[in-house]
């Protein structure tokens, strides 16, 4: 109905590549603007909440979410195939890929054998786990693959203070020999001089 073709010949590697560029694009940007909706008082209470179960997120917390919320987050998924159909062997890798990295990101492991790691401005579960870990009405990182979106709208000042702290405690750490903030005081000293 959209166009996808199932016969032959097959598309190149270039075509497959060029529309899951535009399928991931298309699929973040839509997903960010849902998904900041879904962080809303209205969208988080009456669906959004169910996702957020998982304050520490694994694999199996991607698709656990109300019902609604599939629907809704489907939408951009489904967006860049019906804007730019292909074949349908592009099709199917573009939801298996779509689902491998919403596991990957939910997972909270850093895989250091993962293609994703050469992505620019790709998310990954750390990334991702702050979302979850800042809770329930978490104004930040709403991006489902890459980091663009928040960056543009400022919605990852949070996350990019957060990792900055993180920095420094371990560095403070390096210092005084300390572990699990030891040396407080010397550390918030530090923080306000900056």
């Amino acid at each position: 109905m959209v166009g996808i073709r199932t016969g032959l010949p097959l598309p190149s590697m270039w075509e497959i590549l060029a529309q899951l560029t535009v399928y991931f694009m298309i699929e973040d940007y839509t997903n960010y603007w849902i998904h900041r909706f879904l962080h809303g008082k209205w969208g988080y209470e009456n669906i959004h909440r169910v996702h957020h179960v998982y304050s520490a997120p694994i694999g199996f917390a991607a698709p656990y979410a109300h019902w609604l919320e599939v629907l809704i987050l489907g939408i951009p998924t489904f967006l860049g195939p019906a804007i730019v159909p292909g074949h349908m062997i592009t099709f199917w890798l573009w939801i298996a890929l779509r689902q491998i990295e919403a596991i990957e990101t939910h997972s909270g492991y850093y895989f250091p054998w993962t293609p994703t790691k050469y992505i620019p401005f790709y998310g990954g579960a750390d990334y991702h786990d702050y979302h979850h870990y800042v809770g329930q009405q978490s104004q930040s990182n709403f991006a489902s693959v890459f980091t663009y979106c928040d960056y543009i709208y400022g919605t990852d000042k949070g996350y990019r203070y957060h990792k900055k702290v993180l920095r420094k405690l371990k560095v403070q750490s390096r210092i005084y020999g300390t572990q699990n903030g030891g040396s407080y005081y010397a550390f918030t000293q530090d923080l306000k001089s900056e």
